[in-house]
């Protein structure tokens, strides 16, 4: 590699640690969940609240972030964001109460969103065109080992704090455990804030700030002189068009010829989220549990998880142009259908009975005589045993000692529900979650391209919301059988719709798409 390469990649590398801080931020709260419920004394909606809040706040946080960014910079802009995501590590492991917790969670979404939209928006504008795509995907790539190593740094955690190793006791690893998970990731959004000294300012945007001279300095460092002039050009053109062009208003969706590919937009987006794709990645540890395996061994397969989401999104960025949109599409969608029916049989098949040596099992700090009454009785149903759990122990010693109660009487096949937990997560990560925005990107006309992917992403964001704040209810409600069963359905119909309904883009120009599918 020359010199000019190595400089362009590690800006890249540089700016995709915002998709890192991004996939981090979102997915370490999978391993907190367990420890604030009782701590808190939370309901299940305040227990999704939890989660989802970080939601709606990235989706404001995506809304202004474009036009702050043009006024102060996108590297001005993820300098912010990095000291974002540090207030919310940090006041989030500090937080005294329920309430502080979700303030400082909702601070973290602004920086969430502000990074999704603009670390790869910076990568793109000073990247060499041919380089482009690659580089790009270093932003998505990163966003995955994120989530894999907060679900790894969760179980680290977990696994030290309880080794009785006198360095862990000096620092309360075990006793403020969930308060070092959200706490860690100030680390590394510390060392993003520095690290963007060492990044230049993009060249488009000093360019639609008059400062061409920097503009092409910025450029001759990522490519040759001639190829920097040629691209200056044509960033300038760009920017006189975009002056001279009206601006695209949101009843332009709308319209007759719009139709067909909004709403096919629409409901890629919608079935990429209700599927439950994000109730997997965000309750991993608490879904395991409910196999009966116990804490540690949650969080061990949790972290299988994130390793699994990583490999297939890669296997997902080699293959999409190979093998096209729809195909990618339609293999994912039977494999998430069929491991999402697949959990609901195993949950359904299981079995939970309270013997006296599973009672022997259980902490000293429940008594064991007020199980007496449930002992050699068998549930059918997860939701049957936690009811009599909590008739019998009362309500928050029920959320205090589910994991060893599950954990003593349960009787299921446990291996069913990894390999499903495991091919849902690869199903998805192989197809609808990153070809979704591939098919996006080319599916909508280019006049109205942006707007477009900014509506229909809205509504994507708004769905993973719900996913994330009613699924500890759905679980308490309606039981892990039926819940999945439920997202096991929407699969099956998101495949129909795909089979039937959703073109292939591969290997059409944008211009050749916009005549077949505008009309």
């Amino acid at each position: 590699m020359s010199n000019k390469q190595i400089y362009i990649v590690r800006i890249a590398a540089i700016v995709a640690l915002g998709g890192f801080l991004l996939g981090f931020d979102a997915s370490v709260i999978s391993g907190v969940v367990k420890f604030i419920e009782p701590e808190f004394n939370l309901t299940k909606l305040e227990l999704g609240w939890a989660v989802g809040c970080i939601t709606l706040t990235a989706a404001v946080g995506m809304v202004i972030a474009g036009p702050l960014s043009n006024s102060l910079g996108r590297k001005l802009l993820l300098k912010y964001a990095a000291i974002l995501f540090t207030i919310s590590a940090v006041g989030s492991a500090l937080a005294p109460t329920f309430f502080w917790l979700i303030v400082f969670r909702l601070i973290g979404g602004l920086a969430v969103g502000a990074a999704l939209i603009l670390a790869p928006m910076y990568i793109a504008e000073v990247a060499p065109p041919e380089k482009r795509g690659q580089l790009v995907s270093f932003n998505q790539l990163n966003i995955v080992i994120g989530i894999s190593l907060a679900f790894f740094t969760n179980y680290l955690i977990l696994k030290w704090g309880d080794s009785g190793a006198a360095w862990a006791d000096s620092i309360g690893l075990g006793k403020y455990n969930w308060r070092y998970m959200l706490g860690l990731e100030a680390i590394p959004a510390i060392l993003y804030y520095f690290a963007l000294y060492m990044v230049p300012k993009s060249p488009r945007w000093l360019m639609m700030k008059g400062e061409d001279v920097q503009a092409l300095a910025v450029m001759k460092l990522v490519t040759d002189d001639a190829n920097a002039e040629k691209q200056i050009t044509a960033v300038k053109e760009s920017i006189n068009s975009e002056k001279n062009k009206a601006k695209v208003s949101l009843s332009e969706l709308f319209v007759p010829s719009m139709k067909k590919v909004l709403i096919i937009g629409l409901i890629v987006g919608i079935f990429q989220q209700i599927i439950g794709i994000n109730a997997v990645l965000y309750y991993a540890p608490m879904i395991f549990e409910q196999t009966g395996i116990g804490t540690d061994a949650s969080f061990i397969q949790a972290s299988l998880v994130g390793f699994t989401n990583l490999i297939f999104t890669i296997l997902a960025m080699v293959t999409i142009d190979r093998l096209g949109r729809k195909p990618l599409l339609i293999y994912g969608m039977i494999g998430t259908t069929v491991c999402l029916l697949l959990l609901a049989y195993g949950f359904n098949s299981a079995t939970y009975t309270l013997t006296n040596d599973a009672i022997a099992t259980l902490p000293k700090e429940i008594n064991v005589e007020e199980l007496n009454v449930l002992k050699d009785k068998t549930f059918d149903s997860d939701l049957a045993f936690k009811t009599a759990i909590s008739e019998t122990l009362g309500s928050e010693n029920a959320v205090k000692y589910e994991a060893a109660l599950i954990t003593a009487s349960t009787k299921m096949n446990t291996l069913l529900i990894l390999i499903g937990i495991i091919g849902f997560v690869g199903s998805f990560a192989f197809s609808i979650g990153p070809v979704m925005w591939v098919l996006f990107s080319e599916l909508f006309p280019n006049r109205i391209r942006g707007l477009a992917i900014s509506f229909v992403g809205l509504i994507n964001l708004a769905v993973a919301f719900g996913v994330q704040l009613f699924f500890p209810w759905q679980l308490a409600t309606l039981g892990s059988a039926t819940t999945f069963l439920i997202y096991g359905i929407f699969s099956l119909i998101g495949f129909l719709f795909i089979w039937f309904k959703v073109p292939e883009t591969k290997g059409k120009s944008l211009e050749e798409l916009e005549e077949i599918l505008i009309k």
